[in-house]
């Protein structure tokens, strides 16, 4: 096994360096966890008969990895990170493969828990290793990249869906074992085509809670709260409210990702010139309107056609919460990525973990009530993201920091 420093990675080929690695994942997951996501919501109702409930159960389950990601502490005790990314990548690539052979609830509860641990596990290392493999000076444009070549992947993968899906007659089954094998494939050829990169700073394998990082954790519950009402609800609605088919939805989807393509990276150069406060900022007031108006679509009998705008919108919105990765970076100690990230993780998911459930029995009684509750939540989240100070670094994490120091001494 060859190991070699982040610092010295750049005597090495271009496509062998550990941003190139960062950009190899970027493409790879969303092949696999972007297909299973287009085709869930008519799989689900067409082939196991799903209504509000049962989905809310499936995401509730999806989710139980999330809040249970700080595992990965004790797992990079004996593995190495980025070998323990590539295995959990490969079991989401695996698990997605077999998604169509399970057609009910308890089965699509049992593969849907793997290929989540997968992705969960996958996406703690991942966004530690960005943290510790890029510059800080860099980063926002470079997440900004990585957000840009995932959508990249998206595009090309639904781009087939909708050209392919009803001119060739393509099954769920044929689709899934096509994406998931794919990025099971991607991760099983990195594991031996990269060296594995060691970070100049050794990474703390134990728990950290630390009281100067209190508002990136609450940032992070917020956002994961928040986050599970637009994947869960809102292409849900599409599909319950408006009929859309497979090819439809995924065309939808094709729109997003060719947004974020141009606009991923000009966001990335957006919060490395306003910073963090100011880009989130925009993000939340941004969400409020979209929820707001996703629930006026109930209330008023808005059509499908805002629906769909709203959709695109409220997706490009998400693009910019790289910022909140950015936000860490510089407020931590090199040390604590790893375990911060799991960390973090953790926290992003405890309202993941109840939160799809309960609102699936609201959905049924009041759908528009959903997406209320979801406006309430990023205002609190535009509330706190104006704590954030506007050049934030180790010390100056809020902005009250100065202040309560100026008191203490």
């Amino acid at each position: 096994m060859q190991i070699v420093s982040t610092q010295s990675a750049h005597e090495l080929p271009v496509w062998r360096r550990p941003v190139a690695l960062l950009f190899v994942f970027a493409f790879a997951m969303p092949i696999a966890f972007n297909t299973w996501s287009a085709l869930l919501n008519n799989f689900v109702i067409e082939r196991a008969g799903f209504s509000g409930v049962e989905i809310g159960w499936l995401h509730t389950v999806r989710e139980i990895p999330g809040f249970l990601a700080v595992g990965v502490i004790a797992l990079i005790i004996f593995i190495r990170e980025q070998v323990l990314g590539l295995v959990a990548l490969a079991m989401l690539g695996v698990a997605t493969g077999v998604t169509a052979w399970f057609p009910n609830l308890a089965g699509l509860l049992t593969v849907t828990m793997i290929s989540s641990i997968g992705f969960h596990y996958f996406e703690t290392v991942n966004q530690s290793l960005q943290l510790q493999w890029i510059d800080k000076k860099k980063a926002p444009q470079t997440l900004g990249w990585i957000v840009a070549i995932g959508s990249a992947a998206s595009l090309l993968a639904y781009g087939l869906l909708v050209l392919t899906w009803k001119s060739l007659g393509l099954s769920y089954n044929f689709v899934y074992l096509i994406s998931g094998g794919f990025t099971a494939a991607v991760a099983i050829i990195c594991l031996f085509a990269y060296p594995q990169f060691e970070s100049p700073h050794p990474q703390i394998k134990k728990m950290v809670l630390r009281r100067r990082y209190w508002l990136y954790y609450a940032l992070q519950f917020m956002a994961g709260a928040r986050r599970q009402i637009f994947v869960v609800f809102a292409a849900f609605m599409m599909v319950e409210r408006f009929g859309f088919e497979v090819h439809q939805v995924t065309g939808l989807l094709l729109i997003n990702f060719v947004a974020n393509i141009v606009f991923a990276p000009l966001m990335g150069r957006a919060v490395g010139i306003w910073g963090e406060r100011r880009a989130l900022a925009f993000e939340y007031i941004g969400l409020v309107v979209v929820f707001l108006a996703y629930g006026g679509i109930f209330y008023f009998g808005w059509g499908v056609a805002l629906a769909a705008t709203l959709y695109v919108i409220d997706h490009m919105f998400f693009a910019l919460a790289f910022a909140l990765k950015t936000y860490f970076q510089k407020i931590a100690d090199p040390r604590d990525v790893a375990p911060t990230a799991a960390v973090a993780f953790t926290i992003n998911h405890i309202a993941a973990v109840f939160l799809p459930a309960l609102l699936g029995y609201l959905w049924v009684v009041s759908p528009g009530s959903v997406f209320v509750v979801a406006a309430m939540m990023a205002s609190v989240s535009l509330g706190l993201a104006l704590m954030i100070p506007r050049h934030p670094e180790k010390g100056n994490e809020t902005v009250f920091s100065n202040r309560f120091r100026a008191v203490a001494e």
